[in-house]
């Protein structure tokens, strides 16, 4: 198997690259998806959480009410690691099972926004790092979810920085640019795993 750690800040382009990665033939597993399928109703990530923060962030229909919860841990760090101290080794156990589960000739990438932040160590054989300036996406935050440009600013900066993020990755890719050119470039990197996942499965 040829792993691919994607990650990248909050609107800056990892879910294009990922997609495009996918319609190359690679698998995608999306931490942000298996962020929400551990907190479901009835599990035990939904559990410690109303344990930890209370009763009140749930709907009337006894699922998580995610626009509460982040409004308290984006405001409050201290509850911010709190959360993550729950749900991120929920998260690193699932992806962890669906790796297991995967053909071994899969080339795989895991989508992860936090994966500096979370500390994630599974094993991989490339990090690619999808960065775009923060005014880009703070624009996109705001017109295409909705987010007024003081929710949006508390959101990049509760992640690493670009900085950061550029120092665990392998590769980096520049968002800051034309969609065919992001997309030409990631075709470029992926030919790269391509030849990389030959040489290793020799």
């Amino acid at each position: 198997m040829f792993l691919i750690g994607l990650t990248g800040g909050i609107a800056a382009g990892k879910t294009t690259v990922a997609a495009h990665w996918v319609s190359l033939g690679a698998i995608e597993i999306d931490a942000d998806k298996l962020a929400r399928e551990v907190v479901e109703p009835e599990t035990n990530g939904l559990t410690q959480i109303v344990e930890t923060f209370g009763p009140h962030i749930l709907t009337r229909t006894g699922e998580l009410d995610r626009k509460a919860l982040g409004e308290i841990v984006f405001n409050e760090p201290a509850r911010r690691v709190a959360l993550e101290s729950i749900v991120h080794p929920l998260v690193r156990e699932r992806a962890q099972e669906i790796l297991e589960s995967l053909p071994e000739n899969s080339i795989v990438v895991y989508t992860v926004p936090l994966l500096v932040e979370a500390k994630v160590s599974l094993p991989f054989d490339v990090i690619v790092s999808v960065e775009a300036p923060e005014s880009d996406r703070i624009q996109r935050l705001v017109g295409s979810r909705g987010m007024t440009p003081q929710e949006a600013q508390a959101r990049i900066k509760a992640q690493a920085s670009a900085l950061e993020r550029a120092a665990a990755a392998d590769f980096v890719l520049n968002s800051n640019q034309t969609l065919p050119g992001l997309l030409a470039d990631a075709t470029a990197l992926w030919n790269k795993f391509l030849l990389m996942a030959q040489e290793k499965s020799q």
